[in-house]
């Protein structure tokens, strides 16, 4: 990849960040596409579901269906059906708390962390492919800034 070759003017910065905004839709969105495709096909699964096992993997005591939903920002009621289903297929199992007849955590079967680890292992090797196109100081450069991008973020969020 080659570096920009003009600095746009100040004038134009409000133009130049919506073409950014754009693209990073764009970027984004094709990514995505392209993952969610080769879960369907390679998998037999889908993004949520993915996200779902990813969120339990990272969670040796398992969670909470509330914190399921907010960790990957979707309702109770999307996370009901994957989960209902992760269970069906003994992927994974619902654990009741102490104390607490109505709230339940949820964890990873060995069975589930298996198919997780296989379907993370492609997940990574597909991501690995589609950026093949960046080298290293691309992949460093746009860390940098997407981090920079972030960190603005969060302060429009918290003003």
């Amino acid at each position: 990849m080659s570096t920009p070759s003009r600095k746009p003017n100040v004038d134009d910065l409000p133009r130049e960040r919506l073409r950014l905004w754009l693209k990073l839709l764009k970027a984004s969105r094709s990514i995505e596409d392209e993952v969610r495709r080769r879960l369907r096909s390679n998998c037999g699964s889908t993004l949520p579901r993915f996200d779902v096992l990813s969120a339990l993997d990272r969670s040796t005591d398992g969670l909470k269906m509330g914190e399921i939903s907010k960790l990957l920002r979707v309702t109770n009621g999307n996370i009901t059906g994957i989960v209902d289903k992760l269970t069906e297929e003994g992927l994974a199992l619902r654990v009741p708390i102490p104390g607490d007849r109505r709230a339940h955590l949820v964890r990873l079967t060995q069975k589930g962390k298996e198919v997780f680890r296989n379907h993370a292992l492609a997940h990574e090797a597909w991501i690995n492919g589609i950026l093949s196109g960046l080298d290293e100081l691309d992949v460093e450069d746009m860390n940098f800034r997407l981090d920079q991008l972030n960190a603005a973020l969060e302060e429009v969020h918290d003003a």
